[in-house]
Parts: structure tokens; C-alpha cells; sequence
């Protein structure tokens, strides 16, 4: 443990990146509240609508990506399309362009109505004054429409990099909008063991996994140091980096 302890030390840290989505904040409940409330939104303009279960929601989905590709990580695209086709029995086809838009826009608007972990606020406060702080996002999250935005030198999301981890897309960006930086120096912190974790550690990139929900680790390297609370987060990087 001394020996891997001083082998992270042997490289300072100048970058860290956040994943956003289940890592500051408990996605779930928001994505729920999201999707229900954008649906009672929509039906309250066209009428009951028959929305399926996750099952049709995924084979709709890759229909979808088969006839444009760019659905796979352009999530915005993929939500306007499936209202598209929800509503395209009850309106003409110029009504349901606009009234996708709109509902999007709903549903973005309350996406962003989030409750960050406790302790995120003061640790990236804390982070910020050492390190340059970035988010690499899956989601459609707006980092920079939270108070937390201020921290942060530059968000990429999936609709920027045109993939998704973990392809390295995000992280290539990431580096390259940062001067003289290059992966060693970098440490990602997500609660995804293959999105976030495995897909830094494959490139390099010094790891740290949000664990609050005591998962076991599954993969087939070394489990980085975790942590699942955000007040402890400072003193964790303090220790293994500096």
C-alpha cells in the first residue's frame, strides 16, 4: 500500500475531471421527476399517450440509432425524436417538430433540478484553488447552470466529444483544451467502473471512484482508492498527490 501510495506521488496531479450524473448527485430521483413530469406536460396538450416500459424505450432507441447514428450520443436528438414519434398519430407533423422542441425543453429545465451530495459545494470549492477542474459528462447536464459552475474551467459532454465514454473522446478534449497537461498529470473521479474508471485507467489517467452505494469491484485491475463521501474528498487527494 506504501509502495502504490508513493508511486501515485511520483506524478502531481494539474487536471481533474468529474463525471456529473450519480457522482455529485443522485441522478435517479431527478431523471424520474424529469421524464414523469415532462410526460404529464405533454398529455395535458395531446392527450393520453401509451409511452411503453424500458423495454420499448431500448428497442426504440436502437432503431433509431440504425437510421442515424449520431442518436447514440446525441441524447438531446434521441429524447426530440422518441416525443416525435409518441405524438405523431394525435398532431400534424409541423405541430409535432414544435411541440418536441418545447417538451425538450421542458424536461431539460427540470433536469437540472438537482440536489448535490453533501459536501460537493465545499470540496470543489476546496479543489478548485489547487487544481483546474473540468466534467466529463455522458449526460446533458449543464454544468455552468449550477452555483457549483464556477469551479469548473470547461464541461465536455457526449454531444461535444460525438461519443460516449468509455471511448476516450471525452478525455482526448480534455486534454487538449488544457495547456501542457498530458494524462499522467490528470486524475478522473466517477462512480461508473467502466465508463469513468476503467476507461482512465486504461489511458493512464490516475483514478478515484465515487463508491456510495459499497458496490463490489468487478474489474479485472487493481481497485483505485474509492471514497463515498464528498466532505472527505479534499484530504483523500491531498494524501495520495501531494
Amino acid at each position: 500500500m506504501i509502495e502504490h501510495t508513493l508511486e501515485l506521488k511520483m506524478t502531481k496531479i494539474k487536471l481533474i475531471t468529474f463525471d456529473l450524473d450519480d457522482t455529485l448527485w443522485d441522478n435517479g430521483p431527478t431523471i424520474t421527476n424529469a421524464e414523469t413530469q415532462t410526460r404529464k406536460w405533454i398529455e395535458e396538450r395531446v392527450g393520453k399517450i401509451e409511452w411503453g416500459n424500458f423495454e420499448d424505450f431500448i428497442e426504440l432507441r436502437s432503431a433509431l440509432i440504425k437510421k442515424d447514428p449520431s442518436i447514440a450520443w446525441d441524447i438531446g436528438k434521441l429524447r426530440k425524436e422518441i416525443f416525435k414519434i409518441k405524438i405523431s398519430h394525435l398532431v400534424p407533423p409541423s405541430e409535432a417538430n414544435v411541440l418536441a422542441n418545447d417538451a425538450f425543453n421542458f424536461f431539460i429545465n427540470k433536469r437540472h433540478e438537482i440536489k448535490l451530495y453533501d459536501g460537493v459545494d465545499e470540496a470543489l470549492c476546496s479543489l478548485s484553488k489547487k487544481y483546474k477542474l473540468a466534467v466529463l459528462t455522458n449526460g446533458n447536464a449543464d454544468i455552468f447552470r449550477f452555483r457549483i459552475g464556477k469551479y469548473f474551467k470547461f464541461s465536455i459532454s457526449s454531444l461535444e466529444a460525438m461519443n460516449s465514454k468509455p471511448h476516450r473522446a471525452h478525455f482526448d478534449m480534455a486534454i487538449r483544451q488544457s495547456d501542457k497537461i498530458n494524462f499522467t498529470e490528470m486524475l478522473h473521479i466517477g462512480d461508473h467502473q467502466v465508463n469513468d474508471v476503467s476507461a482512465a485507467y486504461q489511458l493512464g489517467i490516475k483514478t478515484l471512484w465515487f463508491n456510495n452505494k459499497n458496490d463490489e469491484w468487478a474489474q479485472d485491475f487493481r481497485k483505485p482508492a474509492e471514497f463515498s463521501n464528498w466532505q472527505e474528498l479534499p484530504v483523500i487527494i491531498e494524501n495520495l498527490y501531494e
